[in-house]
């Protein structure tokens, strides 16, 4: 047994998931075993390039990626080229990647990994749940086997990002996110000692902004100049890389995808920064104590119109219904951000050499 926590991340990969990627690359209590890929944020064959590019850029070559779900179970998909940019990163530009995906399905590789490791694996699920709908269509087993879920997804008590009502991860694809949460509540029925899936919605990922400061101070702990550093906060509506900011690789692609990720939060939330949803999610299945949870029940409206998409949870108790998810009521933003400025600047200086 490792000291380090075995985890599989499931990702849609555009701007917030590379970050995601990053964070746990420079993360020393994780031990990634694969990195799955499906359609959300971009489209899947899309989603699995800039993964491995991604991975390429942090030198983490070890690291087994899969293609999954193309589509939702359901409905057509819908992808967001405003928010992550045609390719999904933004600005940023990386070389195709050297290495191809694993011939198996991402559904097949995470039922195989949960059976041969059974109670040690932790999922992560960063984009639409479809690939764990599917896992679970091949191994029903999952919420036994697996240690633990960490889900970004949902608004359980403020307003939706895509619709009044919902997030964009439960909008993508809404039959799968209720088959997974349903899965999980009628294992706790015959198990009350299985572990709560942790849901990270809105109401706590929205509360971690990244702002050109915060860039900068990444910058300057991947030991660039202090006055190229200085020039990503100096104009806060542009934020171009420049000097030893352009030459160090993963500072460079941080910048460009942000850069993006900044001027779309302008037009539609009002502030030149961006919410970073999936690497807090990460951050928090590292330290659980970043979050605090309540257990709740929740389904999802998978039904149309103005709800469709919506985590319905009861927080009240008014169902009587079991929990099913913990859901994260309170974030130490503040903290994740500090972490995510030292480790994926410090990866930044270990790729570059400096």
């Amino acid at each position: 047994m490792t000291d380090r926590l075995p985890v599989i991340l499931d990702v849609d990969t555009g701007i917030d998931d590379s970050l995601a990627l990053l964070y746990a690359c420079a993360s020393p209590e994780i031990e990634i075993l694969a990195v799955t890929c499906l359609a959300g944020n971009v489209e899947g064959r899309q989603v699995a390039e800039n993964t491995l590019a991604v991975l390429e850029l942090a030198g983490r070559l070890d690291i087994p990626v899969a293609l999954g779900a193309e589509a939702p179970l359901v409905k057509p998909l819908q992808t967001t080229p405003e928010t992550h940019g045609p390719r999904g990163v933004g600005y940023a530009a990386l070389p195709a990647p050297a290495r191809a995906l694993e011939p198996i399905h991402a559904a097949e590789l995470i039922a195989e990994a949960a059976r041969r490791r059974p109670g040690e694996i932790t999922l992560v699920t960063l984009g639409p749940m479809t690939n764990l709908a599917l896992a679970l269509q091949r191994e029903p087993r999952l919420p036994r086997l697996l240690r633990g879920w960490t889900f970004m997804g949902g608004a359980f008590g403020v307003p939706g990002n895509t619709t009044p009502t919902t997030e964009w991860n439960l909008f993508v694809d809404p039959d799968a996110a209720k088959a997974c949460l349903a899965a999980w509540g009628a294992a706790l029925e015959g198990d009350p000692t299985i572990a709560l899936p942790v849901g990270l919605g809105l109401d706590v990922t929205e509360r971690a902004r990244i702002l050109p400061a915060d860039v900068a101070a990444l910058a300057r702990r991947a030991g660039v100049a202090a006055a190229d550093a200085a020039a990503l906060e100096a104009d806060v509506t542009r934020m171009l890389p420049a000097g030893t900011v352009a030459s160090t690789p993963v500072v460079r692609f941080v910048v460009d995808a942000l850069r993006f990720y900044f001027e779309f939060h302008a037009r539609y939330d009002g502030f030149y920064g961006a919410f970073i949803h999936d690497p807090f999610v990460v951050a928090a299945t590292l330290d659980p104590s970043l979050v605090q949870t309540q257990a709740q029940f929740v389904d999802v409206e998978a039904g149309p119109g103005l709800a469709h998409g919506m985590t319905v949870a009861d927080r009240r108790g008014i169902t009587g219904r079991r929990p099913n998810v913990a859901v994260a009521v309170e974030g130490d933003a503040a903290t994740f951000l500090g972490r995510l400025v030292e480790r994926i600047g410090g990866l930044a200086a270990a790729v570059t050499g400096t």
